[in-house]
């Protein structure tokens, strides 16, 4: 590695191989000669002078490119894609007059690019598809364990880890559903020429408009698409850019939502992230456990959330039929929103392989609480004995305040249910107020909730997704 350079922490540190190749220039110029080649066969069965031998020429060289002649060619005309027409050419030199015939240069960027987003929308669905499946098995696994639930992060009634755990895969569902739709909604450009009207194409086949639909009816179809964008200038709507960073963005707001739920509850210490045995927290205190994967997560996850800024500008400021300003923003935003979701999934999976509960804090937290959440259920019970509704509200009311004080300001335990019991007007002792605290009953359908979702909802879509499930993920930092 070269350390007298800028080097991306997406590639040192954060994303993987997969992605990484999936946005590399050899990828990229790879798939330039496939849509030549497929240019070329197209034309072909539509009548133009290219021959069987031609084509197998093209076919012979589509994956040894001669990435020195293009280089040297760009600094000559500083044009991409004529430089890598040109070094196609030099291997190929019986078919360099019919490379690139009739097309612009978008005809190979940006059917370039809606393929490498389709493989890599794949490759983040696959991910996503690996965390479904964690966060199901732990919601089943703790639907039944009582928690505290909050609302304005102040303890509210009770839910259930595992309930909670379904809050967190239900918005993770809604990213998978959303990045489905993106994959199935993307077309292919398509050959339609320099400002959209496929004129070059009328010129080729003399006006018959059967063999110019034909030709880009045979190039999608050789691509693995069964449609094409049906009217364009001379590039694809930058608005697809934007939809598919806000199906990326998605998952990164409910990475942070999980993300910063999982501190919180580390701070609680009901619940952590894994945390290995050579793990380092602090330089300075050699006793903590730093929540770094939940941190990463929310980091990256800030970035990719506004990065969806980049296509929204992009898509607006196209002037008529194309503009070529979004060519060097589009190149980067849109591969490093991919590589940002890539290792928030990563970072996701390896988490969500291994988180810890606590379960004895758990319930310590529940029982500091539950005697608040319980007053209604304990006034109840006392009425049943006979005592007067309005004058057991008012005195649970001022043993409650009095409970709080000695938690808030003595930092002493919660004692309401010692004040209660000793109170003659409630008439109940320890033991029929002990009965009335069992956290389970306080927790409503959570449990019913959880099986409800996964057998509804979440496993269909695992069941149909099995063979893509087991993924692991290593982090290297």
């Amino acid at each position: 590695m070269n350390h007298d350079r800028y080097i991306s922490p997406f590639e040192t540190r954060y994303a993987s191989k997969e992605m990484q190749y999936i946005f590399s220039e050899d990828k990229k110029f790879k798939t330039w000669r496939k849509l030549w080649i497929a240019l070329a066969r197209a034309e072909k069965e539509q009548g133009l002078a290219i021959t069987d031998e031609q084509i197998a020429e093209l076919e012979a060289h589509k994956d040894d490119i001669n990435y020195e002649d293009a280089i040297r060619r760009e600094k000559e005309v500083r044009h991409d894609v004529m430089s890598h027409v040109y070094a196609y050419g030099l291997q190929c030199p019986n078919a360099k007059g019919i490379i690139h015939l009739g097309a612009t240069s978008c005809y190979v960027g940006d059917n370039t690019d809606i393929l490498i987003m389709r493989e890599a929308l794949v490759l983040v669905r696959r991910k996503l598809l690996n965390v479904m499946d964690l966060l199901a098995k732990f919601a089943r696994q703790y639907k039944n364990m009582p928690a505290l639930a909050y609302t304005h992060l102040q303890p509210a009634q009770l839910t259930t880890v595992g309930k909670r755990a379904a809050l967190w895969l239900n918005e993770f569902y809604m990213d998978y559903e959303e990045i489905s739709r993106r994959i199935d909604s993307l077309a292919l450009l398509g050959s339609k020429g320099t400002t959209g009207t496929q004129a070059s194409f009328v010129e080729l086949f003399d006006g018959d408009e059967k063999k110019i639909q034909a030709v880009e009816e045979s190039i999608a179809k050789e691509m693995g698409f069964d449609k094409v964008v049906p009217v364009s200038g001379q590039t694809y709507s930058r608005k697809v850019d934007f939809m598919v960073l806000s199906a990326l963005s998605g998952i990164a707001q409910s990475a942070m939502k999980f993300a910063n739920d999982l501190r919180i509850l580390q701070n609680f210490k009901e619940m952590e992230e894994p945390f290995e045995a050579h793990q380092i927290g602090s330089s300075a205190m050699p006793y903590k456990r730093n929540p770094l994967r939940s941190e990463r997560i929310c980091a990256l996850a800030r970035y990719l959330m506004i990065d969806i800024l980049n296509p929204a500008f992009t898509a607006g400021t196209q002037w008529f039929e194309r503009t070529l300003d979004d060519s060097a923003n589009k190149r980067v935003a849109v591969a490093e929103a991919f590589l940002a979701a890539d290792a928030i999934l990563g970072i996701l999976m390896n988490v969500c392989d291994g988180l810890v509960v606590y379960p004895k804090v758990v319930r310590a937290r529940v029982m500091a609480e539950l005697p608040f959440m319980a007053s209604e259920n304990i006034m109840m019970s006392a009425v049943k004995k006979g005592g007067d509704r309005q004058e057991l509200h008012e005195k649970l009311r001022v043993h409650s305040l009095a409970a709080a004080r000695v938690v808030k300001e003595e930092g002493g335990k919660n004692d309401l249910i010692e004040r209660v019991c000793s109170d003659p007007a409630f008439g109940l002792n320890y033991a029929e107020v002990e009965a009335i605290l069992k956290p389970e009953a306080f927790t409503g359908r959570a449990p019913q909730q959880v099986d409800a979702f996964l057998d509804q909802v979440i496993c269909p879509v695992l069941e149909e997704n099995r063979s893509l499930l087991g993924e692991k993920s290593e982090l290297s930092v």
